[in-house]
């Protein structure tokens, strides 16, 4: 242990020396160097003296995820595993079972099996829990257990999982998977092009320029890009893909920040391939970062028209820096700023409530902001889109079963009970609906309202103060959980949108999914709507 201590006590002197090359220029380099000093004979002590033993590996891992936890979510410490996943999200390649998994504390669960590779062509379906891999138990695996799922090409792997309950065994060889950043697009009836756009990895402007020159040969006068879901990627993509459908020399978004070197504007650079053909950007609660970046610029240039529901608002820029050990720091330097000067960041980290959340802009607070055709816009957090669609909401309850799994769980549960054999033959109706509330009552879905956490923090005041609530309390509590009934049928139609997505994947994939969106999906049917009327699209950007 104490040699280990000796190789991870030169971690905070290799950051002493970083932090004396590059703030030195500042005048609290002085409390910086102080405060470091402070931390390495505190951890040294620790590691030396402490009554057991201590694992100074852990030690530090803690340390450095608690700092981090006071600045913002996406200032990040990433270890080696983490630094190869970042690669593998920014390229679109790796080598592994071609599934999206998610790790737990007794095993990983698979979300999606992808289609035609390993997993899927061994069986795999999403929602099986795989406890071990080869010999090893993925509960006692302390690193990230995913890992162990990738490997060379054409190696075997033997994976252990749990489906409805029962233990079953699986092997398959692991190959190079392939993930496309349009992973669909289709010209419709009406000679709309439709594109998906999942995420912004290197091949993002590539995948959408080839996708709407094919779709253009082929008919299309008009354009829907799909950026739903797209939780971001790599900001040169965002330009380029802006780029496809705005001229050369346009701004594109701004980046602000405290240090001078990273205050930059982007600008397109590239000859667009078309600037007049009709578009619509669909976007919602889950589209982020680049995505926003695209659909702010769109909307700001009155290039298209946004639908669905007001974005993400992630707002904050990234840079990767290298540490020791091949570790990195993922750390944020600066803000976006759309074309028009709105910030798209939603929540002030700088400001915390009494839980130490980070706080939101009130509507009221809210900037107003010009489009190049003199249209208002606002910041606030987010692109709020031209057109809203209650399809595309995404209210707490509903992120509270996004959250918590209640919907994915759902999805498996209907997967095994339901047989489907045609796409053409899928519906979720009232009594579906219903079948989903009775699923819950006996789940452990927990739904708490800010009126609920209100009210303990009331009851728990009370009883230091020997007052009696706790009568009064049962009966707004009766109140309260009438209220979450009635909730869910007021977000019924977001909710069913999400419940159908997930459903529909079980049975036919993404690639089902997309197909079953172009004629029974609300946000593209509205797009088309506005598309197809000259003079709608023509208003809507007046």
């Amino acid at each position: 242990m104490k040699k280990n201590f000796k190789k991870l006590i030169l971690i905070p002197v290799l950051l002493a020396g970083i932090f004396i090359g590059t703030v030195s220029f500042k005048s609290d380099f002085f409390e910086i160097a102080k405060q470091i000093e402070i931390f390495t004979t505190l951890f040294k002590e620790i590691n030396m003296n402490y009554v057991d033993e201590t694992n100074p590996a852990q030690l530090m891992d803690s340390a450095i995820k608690s700092m981090l936890t006071d600045l913002d979510p996406y200032t990040n410490y990433w270890n080696e595993q983490d630094v190869e996943a970042a690669r593998i999200n920014n390229s679109g390649e790796y080598t592994g079972i071609g599934a999206a998994v998610k790790n737990g504390a007794i095993g990983i669960t698979i979300v999606e099996a992808y289609k035609d590779y390993p997993a899927d062509k061994a069986g795999l379906k999403a929602g099986d829990l795989i406890t071990k891999i080869g010999d090893i138990r993925v509960a006692d695996f302390k690193e990230d257990a995913g890992e162990l799922l990738n490997g060379a090409s054409e190696t075997a792997v033997e994976i252990t999982f749990l489906r409805q309950g029962k233990e079953q065994k699986t092997s398959l060889k692991r190959e190079s998977v392939d993930l496309n950043a349009v992973p669909f697009y289709k010209l419709l009836e009406d000679n709309t092009g439709y594109i998906v756009l999942s995420r912004f990895n290197a091949k993002a402007s590539t995948e959408v320029s080839r996708a709407l020159k094919e779709l253009k040969n082929q008919g299309a006068n008009k354009i829907i890009l799909d950026l739903r879901g797209n939780p971001g990627g790599l900001l040169s993509e965002a330009i380029n893909v802006s780029n496809i459908f705005v001229p050369a020399n346009e701004l594109i978004v701004t980046t602000r920040s405290a240090i001078e070197k990273y205050n930059k504007d982007y600008y397109t650079q590239r000859e667009p391939i078309d600037t007049k053909i009709p578009l619509v950007v669909l976007v919602n609660g889950r589209s982020a970062s680049a995505s926003e970046i695209v659909a702010g610029a769109i909307q700001d240039l009155d290039r298209g028209v946004i639908v669905g529901a007001r974005s993400f608002g992630k707002g904050l820029v990234q840079r990767p820096r290298e540490l020791a050990y091949g570790t990195q720091l993922k750390i944020t330097i600066s803000r976006y700023y759309t074309p028009s000067g709105r910030c798209i960041q939603a929540l002030d980290y700088r400001r915390r409530d009494e839980n130490g959340k980070a706080v939101r802009t009130k509507v009221e607070d809210y900037n107003e902001f010009n489009t190049r055709n003199g249209r208002k816009v606002y910041d606030g957090g987010g692109i709020l889109p031209d057109v809203k669609l209650e399809t595309s909401e995404f209210s707490d309850i509903t992120q509270a079963l996004l959250l918590q799994d209640a919907i994915f769980n759902f999805a498996t549960e209907y997967y095994y009970s339901h047989k489907i054999e045609d796409l053409n033959d899928f519906d979720f109706n009232d009594a579906d609906f219903q079948e989903f509330k009775v699923y819950l009552r006996g789940s452990d879905f927990d739904y708490v309202t800010a009126t609920e956490k209100e009210l303990d923090e009331l009851i728990a005041t009370s009883e230091e103060e020997n007052l009696e609530l706790k009568f009064e309390a049962s009966g707004i509590r009766s109140q309260l959980e009438q209220h979450e009934k009635q909730e869910l049928e007021l977000r019924k139609p977001e909710i069913i949108s999400l419940l159908k997505d997930e459903i529909i994947k079980r049975y036919f994939y993404k690639e089902g999914l997309y197909e079953y969106y172009t004629v029974n999906n609300p946000e593209i049917a509205k797009a088309r709507e506005i598309l197809n009327s000259e003079n709608k699209y023509a208003e809507i950007l007046k």
